[in-house]
């Protein structure tokens, strides 16, 4: 197994990154590699802070990478040696299984659609997913999270159908219970994509439950849950603020005197447990579904835990035959249903425009 890792991806590259990848570099056979993309003499420079002798990794150079503030679609031209474009090309050619990276997610999700891996036969929209622990440390698939904040019903059952197929296939679960996150749980409610999308899943043979609501995703109602990208990563994003604030209204209160810093120190374990629970680092990140190579994307801020977890992510999807069980799944959706086709409206809107310019010029 080869697996890339964009070293100048992190918010603090390359520290984390490389630092990440010796932890889980740590944890692999010896005939597995790890490929560290980015700028060779930093690179090496923070690796030669380890003992790396017996360690599987290589180095490949990348003269340029992608900034959080760089804009997505305009990043091949302008940086064509980016390090997170020759991470994908590495794993388009067949040189890596899998790229982790935790740089710009809108390039990511750019470079990979348009640049290198290209759309899975039959997916109209990747989707950007992520791995939500909640109670009884039970893993929920999100999805979209980002990537199509306008979805149409169609997108919508395909990001059922592959985070279901995720579910199965990386985390074990045999028959993953898909949820649609609307208003309210009853048959109905939601707006008008939710609500059509509903009708999709009903007739689809996956083990869909209908609506829940934030508060059952929480109590582990389902095992995949659904959203158009705008809800999903207002949702994510409000757990996550939740989750910081809560922690730091506990931290303020258990120093506010000396009596109850002792009660800290007494529930301090529990509180370990349960922010262990919450931390976003345990998981590292979560897969872009719909392309043709498993890509990993972590939060920009990641830590060495958080990479290092990334990795694994990739390792179990590769392992898992995610890729390919995606394809199947698709080819089975293609059968019953025909292969999909864009919508005529946004080319007539097009070719409008292009010949309201010409008539302007």
């Amino acid at each position: 197994m080869r697996i890339v890792v964009d070293a100048m991806g992190s918010d603090h590259c390359p520290v984390p990154d490389v630092e990440g990848a010796v932890m889980a570099a740590r944890e692999f056979s010896p005939q597995d590699r790890l490929i560290l993309v980015g700028d060779q003499a930093r690179i090496a420079q923070e690796l030669s802070k380890y003992d790396t002798a017996n360690l599987p990794i290589e180095i490949v150079h990348a003269s340029q990478s992608v900034e959080m503030g760089d804009n997505p679609t305009q990043t091949a031209r302008q940086k064509p040696d980016s390090s997170m474009l020759v991470g994908m090309r590495l794993v388009r050619d067949g040189y890596a299984d899998a790229i982790v990276t935790a740089g710009n997610t809108g390039a990511a999700l750019t470079l990979a659609t348009l640049h290198t891996l290209q759309r899975i036969r039959g997916v109209r929209r990747p989707a950007l997913t992520s791995l939500m622990r909640v109670e009884n440390n039970q893993l929920v698939v999100m999805a979209d999270l980002g990537a199509n904040p306008d979805a149409q019903p169609e997108w919508m059952f395909q990001f059922g159908v592959m985070g279901s197929l995720y579910a199965q296939h990386v985390l074990g679960q045999t028959r993953p219970r898909v949820a649609l996150l609307s208003n309210g749980e009853e048959e109905g409610k939601g707006n008008q994509v939710v609500r059509q999308s509903a009708a999709l899943f009903a007739n689809s043979g996956l083990n869909f439950i209908g609506n829940v609501e934030p508060k059952e995703v929480l109590k582990g109602a389902a095992d995949v849950v659904v959203a158009d990208g705008f809800v999903g990563n207002i949702m994510l994003k409000a757990m996550e603020a939740v989750g910081e604030a809560f922690f730091r209204v506990i931290r303020r209160e258990l120093l506010s005197n000396p009596l109850r810093i002792l009660g800290g120190f007494l529930i301090s374990p529990v509180l370990r447990k349960i922010y262990k629970q919450v931390d976003p680092f345990e998981i590292g990140g979560a897969p872009l579904l719909g392309v043709n190579g498993v890509v990993i994307i972590g939060h920009g801020r990641s830590n060495a835990k958080g990479i290092k977890n990334a990795i694994l992510q990739a390792r179990r999807a590769v392992e898992g035959n995610l890729i390919e069980a995606i394809r199947e799944g698709m080819a089975r959706y293609i059968s019953q249903h025909g292969a999909p086709t864009e919508s005529a409206k946004p080319r007539r809107r097009y070719f409008a425009r292009r010949r309201h310019k010409r008539i302007k010029a």
